[in-house]
């Protein structure tokens, strides 16, 4: 499995292309805003041959979801997303009048293509990713796991010795708490994790050195 990440937006959040040997491909959490990011993932795409077959969303923040026009442009991509999160990226423009963030980059995201449900399998190529519902950083909060590969792309639930806040109208501490330790400490140690913004990291790490691990 290839992961090619593209950290964009003035929020850094990485975007992530994951292929495989098919070329089938899967993008998760588009948030490219300025026209050359978004130009930099549709030339990565096509000139490696690849063929999307999934726009996945962990969460509706705004700084996710900014380049998923364009993925439906371009491929004929809807977003996928927890119910919970739709009227979330259905808002991505008051998100960013909140955040004090300008909309002249700003395009319409497309409507839902498919509702994501906890433990459905999305399946691309030879792979496939597990969703599994994470609330707490926003109610419809996911992360998709792909056991093959033992990998893991978290959005805002984990990053590096961290976790997403949990002050914006849907977060809860309480609920992110529970989905670290019900789900995310269950999987695998050797687990790889991606997270919505900064490096990679090894779930071993996170369980003996992340604060928030209980």
């Amino acid at each position: 499995m290839v992961i090619k990440t593209f950290e964009v937006n003035p929020l850094q959040e990485n975007c992530y292309v994951v292929s495989d040997d098919t070329k089938d491909c899967v993008i998760i959490d588009c948030g490219a805003y300025y026209d050359a990011e978004r130009q930099a993932i549709t030339n990565y795409i096509r000139g490696n041959k690849l063929t999307p077959k999934h726009l996945l969303c962990t969460h509706g923040h705004f700084d996710h979801n900014f380049g998923n026009d364009t993925i439906f442009d371009e491929f004929g991509l809807k977003p996928e997303i927890h119910a919970d999160d739709e009227a979330l990226i259905a808002d991505v423009a008051h998100q960013c009048e909140m955040m004090g963030m300008g909309l002249a980059y700003y395009r319409q995201s497309p409507p839902i293509g498919h509702r994501l449900e906890d433990g459905e399998t999305i399946t691309f190529g030879t792979h496939s990713l597990k969703v599994i519902h994470t609330p707490g950083h926003s109610k419809g909060g996911v992360v998709f796991y792909c056991e093959a590969e033992k990998t893991l792309f978290t959005g805002d639930t984990l990053f590096r010795m961290s976790v997403g806040r949990t002050d914006l109208p849907g977060g809860s501490w309480g609920e992110l708490m529970d989905s670290l330790e019900e789900k995310i400490a269950t999987l695998p140690k050797d687990t790889v994790a991606y997270p919505g913004h900064g490096p990679k990291t090894l779930l071993s790490d996170e369980f003996s050195m992340n604060p928030y691990f209980r």
